[in-house]
């Protein structure tokens, strides 16, 4: 059974749960209230023993900081779960610039899959590092915004405030 390790921090967006294995950071989710996030947590990861730990509360600080400010550099190592395409698609998604925004359809097509826009929908709904792997800053071909996995109006907040960051 592998152990993770989890502190909790607040942002402008809510409460931010950072989880850790010995590999890196493997889960930033954000929401209103810590038992949720930690049930969430628990069925993301069902077959972990989970602990909370205050070494990781350092970790949390980093990542609050991090949100409150994407222009920073972050140097946390991750610990990465998905499928070649969905890691495909989040290493490509760590690419798009602070205030900036690609459609679904667009992402597909520069990793040479064209006709994977679902996919890459799908992707970004699995993704489990809220913000570190920027979802948020993906967008329907119409320029709309569409599901995320913390609530539209965070990622409507998130990408305002880059916005305004970006300028």
């Amino acid at each position: 059974m592998s152990i993770i390790k989890f502190a909790f921090g607040e942002c402008f967006l809510g409460q931010v749960l950072v989880a850790s294995t010995d590999k890196g950071i493997c889960a930033i989710a954000i929401g209103d209230e810590s038992a949720q996030l930690l049930a969430d947590l628990s069925a993301n990861f069902p077959k972990a023993q989970l602990q909370a730990d205050e070494s990781v509360s350092v970790v949390a600080a980093k990542v609050v900081a991090f949100i409150n400010n994407p222009q920073i550099d972050f140097t946390l190592a991750l610990d990465i779960r998905g499928t070649q395409f969905q890691t495909q698609v989040w290493q490509f998604l760590q690419q798009i610039p602070v205030g900036q925004t690609m459609s679904y359809a667009e992402i597909a097509k520069q990793i040479s899959s064209p006709t994977a826009a679902r996919a890459v929908a799908r992707a970004c709904a699995t993704n489990k590092l809220a913000v570190v792997i920027p979802c948020h800053r993906v967008i329907r071909g119409d320029g709309s915004l569409s599901g995320y996995r913390w609530g539209l109006t965070r990622k409507s907040q998130l990408l305002a405030k880059e916005k305004l960051l970006a300028k």
